[in-house]
């Protein structure tokens, strides 16, 4: 077979690529948006990289031309500033109950001695009502009540039943009358009661 002039094949190849293309066009279009958005992504990038070039190298131009100065603003303060020995200043006393300090945890603010004019008056309503008892009730011993923290009393609220829950609330309002404590058995007797 002779071959085709190269004039005659360029007009074929041209022709079965432009059929090609064409068939190609519904998938290239559904892409292109795609396609769009990451050629644009790319180079918003690529202008943000440079811009933060710039600014690096002007930084260290001007600390060259003109160098930071230490000086500390004036309303910073540390401990070394306030003197008086090694621990600064005034010396904050930090509660202590049973010989821990209470300022670790979520609800430090809430876990100091409560009020004694809101502990007697629960109890004088207790008393009142006859509903109050200088014992505590079983279920604190039961799950060793006064050793939980308000996480694993949180997940042991399940297991109870409402009148233990009411029990362990009103125990807690007699005596330590801890607010974070107060509030989650109180929610949990709500939501038990409303099933």
């Amino acid at each position: 077979m002779a071959t085709a002039p190269y004039g005659v094949r360029l007009l074929v190849g041209a022709a079965v690529t432009a059929i090609e293309e064409t068939r190609k066009l519904p998938q290239t279009i559904l892409m292109y948006p795609m396609t769009l958005a990451s050629h644009i992504a790319q180079l918003v990038m690529k202008v943000q990289q440079d811009v933060a070039v710039l600014v690096i190298k002007g930084d260290e131009t001007l600390e060259t031309i003109f160098p930071p100065r230490d000086e500390q603003p004036e309303w910073a303060t540390f401990d070394e500033d306030l003197g008086g020995g090694p621990g600064g200043g005034d010396v904050v006393e930090l509660p202590v109950r049973d010989g821990e300090r209470m300022t670790e945890g979520r609800f430090a603010l809430f876990s100091g001695e409560p009020d004694t004019a809101t502990v007697s008056s629960a109890r004088d309503t207790d008393a009142n009502s006859g509903s109050g008892t200088s014992d505590a009730p079983e279920i604190v011993a039961e799950i060793d009540y006064e050793s939980l923290t308000l996480a694993q009393l949180r997940a042991r609220l399940t297991s109870l039943r409402v009148s233990d829950l009411e029990a362990l609330l009103a125990y807690e309002e007699s005596n330590k009358g801890r607010a974070p404590f107060q509030t989650l058995l109180a929610n949990r007797i709500t939501r038990a009661s409303a099933k």
